[in-house]
C-alpha cells in the first residue's frame, strides 16, 4: 500500500482571514463533510474533510482561532462546516466518524506547524449474495413525538441590552394531554462575556413527569417572507431534566441580526421558529421466522379496482349527468358512500331501474369522485377542489372532503379568503372554516377591502360574527409558519 501523501499549507496570518473562508468554500465544493476541531487560544486547530472516500486532516496555525470562533460567518458561506471545541460534551469520535467510514480517535497532541495528511479509507467488503435468515427476530420501534412552536418578540430593538438579560416565552407542549411543558429562553445580548456580541437561544424543560427526557431541537428565524433562515439544530438527542436547558450560546451575531438589509427583524419583530423531536417509549416486537422465505406481492387493490372502473366489467348501475353515462357497481358505491347505500337499499327508483340521474354535479367532477370511490385517490384535486368538496359533502365521502379542505387551505389568499369561508360554511367543512377565519383575522385590513368580503357582510353576516368571536377569544395572534402540505396516504 502506498505511503500517505503529505501536503503543505501556507501559513495563515490574522490580516488574511478571508483566505480561510475561501479555503473552506473550495473544500466544501469538493467534500462531503467538513469537521473543524478547535482548541483554546494559541493552540493548533485541526480540520477534517472527506472526498470520494479519502479523509483529509490538516493542522492550521493558532492565529486563526479568532476566525474559527466566527461561526456565523463560516456557517453562512459554508453550510456543511461543523465547529466543535475539544473536550466538550459532544463526542469527538462521533464527529470524526460522521465524516469517515471508520472510527478514529483524534489526538489532542496537535502540531503547531501547518501540514495536511491524506489517507485512503478502506473500501467496504462486497455484499453477500445470500441474505442471512434468522430463526428468531426482534423489531424495536422507538417512538418520536415531533411538534413545533413559534415565538414572536415585538419591539425587539427596545429589549434591555445588559449582558445576561433573559426573555422567556410562554410554555408549550406537544398537545393538550402532554405532561411535558417547554419554553424558549433568549439572551438578547449573550449569556456571558464570551457571547456578548451574540444572541443566545435555549430550549428549557419547564415541567416533566419523568426523571429525564431525551430530545433533539432545531431553531430558525423567520424573515419578512416567512422563510426559515439561520437554522441551527442539535447534533443528537440531548438529556433534559426538569429545569435543564440546551441550546446555542452563539446562535447569531447581534450586528447581523439588527442589520435591516438582512430582513430578519421586519417591523422590529423577531420571530423564532422551534422544532422539537422528543424520544418517547420504545416498543419491541419479536417472533420466529420460517426457514422458507416467501416474497408476498404488494397489495394492488386500488389499481385493480381502478381498472374495474375503467373497463366497466360486470357493472350493474348507470350514473347519468349532462347526457353522459358512467357504468359502475352497486356494491362498491354502497360500501364507500352511505348515500348510495341508502339509495340502493330502499325501494327507490334508482334501485328499480338501476339508473341514477345526477343533476347538480359536472361530469368531470363526477368522474373524479367515482375514481376516488374505487381507488381512494384524487389526481386532479387541486384543479377542482371546490366542486369536489360539494360532491363529497353530498355523498358523505369524509376522506375526500378533508382532502379537498386541505387543498383549499393551501390556496388561501387575500382575494379568495371570504369565498373559501362561505364555501366551508355551506358544506360544513369545519377544519377549512377554522383556517379561513384565522387567515381573515390575521389579514383583516387587506381582506376587508376585497369585493368578496364586502359581499359576505350582506349575504352571510353570521360568518362576520363568528370571525369576530374567534378573534376575541384568541390570546395570541394566529400567525403561523408557512403551511406544509400533508402527503396523501
Amino acid at each position: 500500500m502506498a505511503a500517505p501523501v503529505v501536503l503543505s499549507l501556507a501559513r495563515i496570518i490574522p490580516t488574511h482571514k478571508l483566505i480561510l473562508v475561501m479555503l473552506l468554500e473550495a473544500l466544501e465544493i469538493l467534500s462531503d463533510r467538513i469537521i473543524v476541531l478547535y482548541n483554546k487560544p494559541c493552540q493548533p486547530t485541526c480540520l477534517y474533510f472527506v472526498y470520494a472516500g479519502w479523509r483529509f486532516r490538516c493542522f492550521l496555525h493558532p492565529v486563526i482561532y479568532d476566525l474559527l470562533c466566527m461561526f456565523d460567518v463560516l456557517h453562512s458561506c459554508c453550510p456543511r462546516v461543523s465547529l466543535f471545541r475539544e473536550g466538550t460534551s459532544y463526542d469527538v469520535e462521533l464527529a470524526v466518524s460522521d465524516c469517515a467510514p471508520q472510527t478514529s480517535r483524534v489526538s489532542s497532541n496537535l502540531h503547531s506547524s501547518s501540514s495536511m495528511a491524506v489517507s485512503r479509507v478502506p473500501s467496504p467488503p462486497p455484499p453477500e449474495v445470500n441474505t442471512p435468515v434468522a430463526e428468531n427476530w426482534c423489531y424495536t420501534q422507538v417512538k418520536v413525538v415531533k411538534f413545533s412552536y413559534m415565538w414572536t418578540i415585538n419591539n425587539f430593538s427596545f429589549c434591555r441590552e445588559e449582558m445576561g438579560e433573559v426573555l422567556k416565552s410562554s410554555t408549550f407542549s406537544a398537545g393538550a394531554n402532554d405532561k411535558l411543558k417547554w419554553c424558549l429562553r433568549v439572551n438578547p445580548k449573550g449569556l456571558d462575556e464570551e457571547s456578548k456580541d451574540y444572541l443566545s437561544l435555549y430550549l428549557l424543560l419547564v415541567s416533566c413527569n419523568k426523571s429525564e427526557v431525551r430530545a433533539k431541537f432545531k431553531f430558525s428565524i423567520l424573515n419578512a417572507k416567512r422563510e426559515e433562515t439561520k437554522a441551527m439544530e442539535s447534533q443528537r438527542a440531548y438529556r433534559f431534566v426538569q429545569g435543564k436547558d440546551w441550546g446555542f450560546k452563539k446562535f447569531i451575531r447581534r450586528d447581523f441580526l439588527l442589520d435591516e438589509a438582512n430582513g430578519l427583524l421586519p417591523d422590529d419583530k423577531l420571530t423564532i421558529f422551534c422544532e422539537v423531536s422528543v424520544v418517547a417509549d420504545s416498543v419491541n416486537i419479536s417472533g420466529q421466522s420460517n426457514t422458507i422465505q416467501f416474497k408476498v406481492p404488494e397489495c394492488r387493490l386500488p389499481d385493480d379496482l381502478g381498472l374495474l372502473f375503467e373497463n366497466q366489467k360486470f357493472s350493474d348501475v348507470t350514473l347519468t349527468v349532462c347526457g353522459r353515462e358512467f357504468q359502475a357497481h352497486k356494491a362498491i358505491l354502497a360500501a364507500r358512500s352511505p348515500v348510495f347505500s341508502a339509495m340502493f337499499e330502499h325501494e327507490m327508483e334508482e334501485r328499480k331501474q338501476n339508473r341514477v340521474d345526477i343533476t347538480d354535479v359536472d361530469h368531470e367532477v363526477l368522474r373524479e369522485m367515482l375514481r376516488f370511490i374505487y381507488t381512494g385517490k384524487a389526481s386532479n384535486l387541486e384543479k377542482m377542489a371546490d366542486d369536489l368538496l360539494a360532491a363529497a359533502d353530498k355523498y358523505a365521502l369524509e376522506r375526500l372532503k378533508v382532502m379537498c379542505e386541505e387543498a383549499l387551505c393551501t390556496s388561501l389568499a387575500i382575494e379568495n379568503a371570504a369565498d373559501i369561508l362561505i364555501l366551508a360554511d355551506l358544506h360544513s367543512a369545519d377544519q377549512l372554516k377554522a383556517q379561513a377565519i384565522d387567515f381573515i383575522n390575521t389579514h383583516a385590513t387587506d381582506v376587508m377591502d376585497t369585493a368578496g368580503f364586502k359581499s359576505m357582510v350582506n349575504s352571510h353576516p353570521h360568518l362576520i360574527a363568528e370571525a369576530f368571536r374567534a378573534l376575541a377569544t384568541q390570546q395570541i395572534p394566529p400567525i403561523g409558519p408557512p403551511r406544509k402540505r400533508v402527503k396523501q396516504s
